[in-house]
């Protein structure tokens, strides 16, 4: 039994007992939720009571309970094959494919298991073969249809009709994982958000396996430690970013086979790189053939009544998270993904959507009122508990990560302190006030003291992944940090020696509002691929809008491996900076104390163990001797934004050892001023030498 598989047993069976909570920590970490104790309580409640439930009050674990894709979809056995679905309304369901010329046949029909919506269909030895094609032709009371089943792990899409299909996917020889022990590091977390498709030069989709060869290496060089990959789950239209799902066990035929998915996630575990996927259970395609949106003419039998089953801004369809049928569907689809390909765990899209009956659209959430005034889907909540508790039940050192803007309180804490269980939440409020800054003010106007509290904006009991921008800010109709700080120029001036008055101010502020964001964190950091080097240009999928164009849906790799552009200059420093952020151990158990801030200098300084960080905003200002006082000693630069290696003005000298200056004022506490050269629109990193302790 490898290592993940013993903690898994050891601690399912305390796992019941571990989330009854004995207080609500998370009130009395925070005051102001005491008004809503009960409320709290009693979410937590629903979900212990829905786990008694679904587990015949602690008779069996969660984890078994969420065994559905084991017994549903199509399998191989001793005898043959057998195949099942759920679809209570059907009243009959045949199995149409390349093994019986696609027509209904009495030897492919399946059965009603009695009492139950259940529907089986046992098949012998040469009944279908690896690699076939299929589809369910389902009979309901007033109508028939094909549908691919719910439960399949394999689709594919004909190149020439564009038609979906189930695939009979039962390889002779199985994928042999080679890393079963793997355990991901958790601090911090160093997450380059990826696309298999887009992460490649050339104009087509990319696969699995160059993924593998050309961009994992990369990963690995510049020091992030996590991948998190989108668009996994099966979804018919390409262009959605893989958010419109529609085949939710299926991982996506357009980047290869299952097996060279195992690989690619096999071979990070190798080279020390956690895998995390983009699950997407706030919502589900429309699609009926290929998707859940009308399985067996009920359109509600995975998706909520009346005017709550379609989602009113993403064209798509909302789960019911008050049926046990859709969270056995839900559940089973986290412990899949988690057994059979060994993912490292989840970040969950859309959370806010699923909190809140109207989806969080046109709520400001201001108030703490906000989150417990009836609004909130309790279902809901009940179900994102259980997905935290029966992941972490398969896997404890899984990582969940929740995409939420309202700032629900505790989403992020244990479930047993009356949370619901996600090891982090997004802090999505900071690429928004970098996009605000650079939108709204002039440059003389930017307050570190306001960047600083951005940045360091959360709850103290929950842990946060920071980002700069994400793939949301890279599509078409937005713009990346990059664009917006340079714009055209980025076109024609980007080339050493020929950079314009925007050029050198976009790469001077790119680099330093990386480094605020990065060095503050306290749990992650995030990047999407090819940011870290200013990517040029926005994400546009193919479509017909653009002719069904490659030229925007891919990465160009060769831009920041030419040495005559600049961005080899962004991706250098990026590379630099998570290196000199891991020089810290535990840099998330380690206090940001600020050390100084003028918001008329646009100066900004704070220690971070035996860390300095420095940064004057100034556009025009540069400072000699500007003074902090700091632990007395010896410092040395580790990082300069304004390093010529980075595509700076190399103004100061580096080299130089600083020794801070005594100041009998100060004595008692060990501290002196240490006094530097400080230039406009720079930032730099000292280390004290010989630190053997952090300062507070």
């Amino acid at each position: 039994m490898d290592n993940k598989s013993k903690q898994a047993s050891d601690s399912s069976h305390h796992i019941h007992q571990e989330n009854i909570v004995q207080h609500l920590k998370i009130v009395e970490d925070d005051p102001y939720l005491k008004p809503y104790e009960n409320a709290i309580q009693g979410r937590h409640n629903h979900a212990i009571w829905k786990i008694d439930q679904l587990t015949e009050q602690g008779k069996t674990h969660l984890a078994d309970f969420a065994s559905g894709y084991e017994y549903f979809g199509l399998h191989k056995t001793i005898d043959g094959w057998v195949f099942r679905e759920w679809a209570p309304n059907a009243t009959d369901i045949y199995l149409l494919g390349d093994f019986n010329n696609w027509k209904d046949s009495e030897d492919y029909r399946a059965k009603r298991i009695d009492g139950t919506g259940n529907w089986e269909l046992m098949l012998p030895e040469g009944a279908m073969r690896h690699g076939d094609l299929f589809k369910m032709h389902v009979y309901w009371n007033g109508g028939q249809g094909e549908r691919i089943p719910a439960w399949t792990q394999r689709v594919v899409q004909d190149e020439h009709t564009k038609i979906f299909s189930s695939q009979v996917w039962s390889p002779s020889e199985p994928y042999q994982w080679k890393n079963n022990n793997f355990l991901a590091k958790k601090d911090p977390l160093f997450i380059y958000e990826c696309h298999i498709g887009m992460a490649q030069d050339a104009e087509k989709i990319g696969s699995y396996l160059e993924f593998k060869d050309n961009v994992l290496p990369r990963i690995v060089k510049d020091g992030y430690n996590c991948i998190q990959i989108m668009a996994i789950q099966e979804h018919p239209y390409y262009g959605s970013f893989g958010y419109h799902v529609s085949s939710f066990f299926a991982a996506s035929s357009r980047f290869g086979t299952p097996e060279e998915l195992k690989e690619l996630i096999d071979t990070a575990h190798g080279m020390g790189i956690a895998v995390i996927m983009d699950i997407v259970h706030s919502h589900a395609v429309k699609n009926e053939v290929e998707g859940l949106g009308n399985l067996a003419g009920d359109p509600h039998q995975y998706f909520n009544q009346g005017d709550r089953r379609e989602h009113p801004a993403w064209d798509s369809l909302c789960f019911d998270y008050g049926k046990d049928d859709v969270i056995h569907f839900l559940l089973s689809n986290c412990k899949y993904w988690l057994k059979e390909f060994h993912f490292d765990g989840f970040r969950f899209d859309g959370v806010t959507s699923m909190l809140y009956y109207s989806h969080g659209l046109g709520e400001a959430f201001i108030s703490y009122g906000d989150y417990f005034n009836g609004s909130q889907d309790d279902n809901a909540i009940c179900y994102l508990m259980l997905a935290n508790i029966l992941i972490h039940e398969i896997n404890p050192n899984a990582i969940t990560i929740a995409e939420e803007v309202s700032g629900m309180p505790g989403l992020a804490s244990h479930v047993k302190n009356g949370g619901y269980g996600f090891d982090y939440r997004m802090a999505m409020n900071i690429p928004d006030y970098w996009i605000k800054s650079i939108k709204e003010l002039k440059d003389e106007d930017w307050k570190p003291s306001s960047m600083f509290w951005e940045v360091k904006n959360r709850r103290p009991d929950e842990k946060t992944i920071s980002y700069c921008e994400s793939h949301d800010q890279a599509l078409v109709g937005d713009k990346t940090i990059i664009f917006r700080l340079v714009d055209a120029d980025m076109y024609w001036h980007f080339r050493r020696g020929d950079e314009t008055f925007m050029v050198n101010r976009g790469i001077a502020l790119h680099k330093m509002i990386r480094l605020i964001t990065a060095s503050t964190i306290n749990g992650g950091y995030l990047n999407f691929m090819g940011n870290e080097f200013g990517h040029p240009e926005w994400i546009d999928f193919p479509r017909e809008g653009n002719g069904w164009s490659y030229k925007y849906a891919r990465r160009q790799w060769n831009l920041v491996d030419n040495k005559d552009l600049d961005y080899h200059f962004l991706g250098e420093f990026d590379r630099e900076m998570l290196e000199t952020l891991q020089r810290v151990n535990q840099i998330n158990n380690t206090r940001i104390i600020e050390i100084w801030h003028n918001d008329g200098d646009q100066v900004l300084c704070y220690m971070r163990d035996s860390l300095v960080f420095v940064f004057n905003f100034s556009p025009s200002r540069s400072y000699t001797d500007y003074g902090f006082l700091v632990p007395k000693g010896s410092y040395r630069v580790v990082l300069n934004t304004d390093s010529v290696a980075f595509g700076g003005n190399g103004l100061a000298d580096d080299s130089i050892e600083h020794m801070t200056v005594p100041d009998p004022l100060y004595a008692k506490d060990q501290k002196e001023w240490l006094k530097l050269y400080i230039p406009a629109r720079s930032a730099v990193v000292l280390q004290l030498n010989g630190a053997n302790k952090r300062f507070e």
